[in-house]
């Protein structure tokens, strides 16, 4: 079986998206070492992503770029969920399979089609309701040299929420992008 991926890209302020769900910022992205994208995209059967997030691409699908208008620009093919609690609105949509689920449920229909390869949450919340419930894996980060100040923010738990992180890998060949790997430092018994 393959892993519950977070992967994400973000501005050095700690923002996945600007304001709107804008992305146009990821112009300002550190080119990525050849094939570091189509490699990504090859080890991906599902994605899981949100309703705010597919309906904001949906509606700016004529000013973003190859890069944003699809997964790893266009580089992915697999299976597309996306949880929303009106999965009936998208169901013209042969592109994603929309579900009305909890997180974990989700998660594992996701494994039943992936199989050997992995999942990648590409949702802010979702991958948090996923941390709640210690369902990932492993957490990829790509920085892009840009401070947008507003937007979606990476990890936002009101109150906060402490989730340690241990490194596992550091991509030597996009280190311009601060591209690192980390696995989540489970807590043991108490």
């Amino acid at each position: 079986m393959g892993k519950v991926a977070w992967g994400f890209t973000c501005s050095l302020d700690g923002f996945i998206a600007g304001p709107g769900h804008d992305m146009s910022w990821m112009s300002a992205c550190e080119p990525m070492a050849e094939g570091t994208t189509e490699d990504l995209a090859s080890k991906v059967g599902v994605t899981i992503s949100g309703r705010a997030g597919y309906d904001a691409a949906k509606a700016q699908a004529n000013e973003r770029d190859d890069l944003t208008s699809e997964a790893y620009g266009g580089a992915w093919s697999g299976t597309e969920f996306v949880l929303t609690h009106r999965p009936e609105e998208l169901a013209d949509d042969p592109n994603v399979t929309a579900l009305n689920c909890s997180v974990a449920e989700a998660i594992e229909r996701a494994q039943e089609i992936a199989g050997e390869r992995d999942i990648q949450i590409i949702s802010a919340d979702i991958a948090r309701q996923a941390l709640e419930h210690e369902l990932i894996d492993e957490l990829q980060v790509f920085v892009a040299p840009v401070f947008l100040g507003d937007g979606t923010r990476i990890f936002a738990v009101p109150g906060g929420r402490r989730v340690d992180w241990e490194l596992v890998e550091i991509d030597e060949a996009n280190r311009r992008s601060f591209a690192r790997t980390y696995r989540p430092k489970r807590r043991g018994p108490d």
